[in-house]
């Protein structure tokens, strides 16, 4: 795992580490409408983006369309620069609290696997950018969702 700490902090009144993620917002065109990919996670089947640590000898683009391949099994082309950001906490037994920062990086999808590393562990489904924005619990993830379709792409 490539967790790079970058600072502490106190997040709802607990002391924090903060990491860096970033994730791949996964979008296609058809007939003109844009449609964006949601996965499952794999513990609360809760709708998300893919997303990871950073990969060493990565760009954070370039983790984002490797986590989208390994989530999702999609790929494609992810743009390098950041569309926005969303951030949460991450309780893991053991571990102190960890503040995660995820920089959010638009990938156009230009093919879909059948198979991909964690097919049998998630679901994917594909929402216009309305719906997409409902189905994720984060608000700030729900944001970026919906402002990515007001966008021209």
């Amino acid at each position: 795992m490539g967790i790079r700490v970058t600072q502490e902090t106190i997040y709802r009144g607990t002391r924090c580490s903060v990491a860096q993620q970033a994730a791949a917002l996964c979008y296609r065109t058809d007939r003109g409408k844009t449609e964006i990919l949601l996965i499952t996670t794999r513990g609360s089947g809760r709708w998300i983006i893919p997303k990871g640590w950073p990969i060493a000898g990565l760009t954070s683009a370039q983790s984002a369309a490797q986590e989208a391949w390994e989530e999702a099994g999609v790929k494609g082309t992810c743009a390098p620069d950041c569309l926005g950001q969303f951030s949460y906490f991450k309780h893991e037994s053991g571990m102190q609290p960890l503040l995660c920062l995820v920089d959010v990086f638009p990938l156009r999808v230009k093919t879909i696997h059948p198979e991909y590393p964690e097919c049998v562990a998630r679901k994917r489904r594909w929402f216009a950018p309305k719906k997409a924005s409902l189905r994720v619990s984060d608000p700030e993830l729900s944001t970026v969702l919906l402002n990515f379709g007001s966008l021209p792409h």
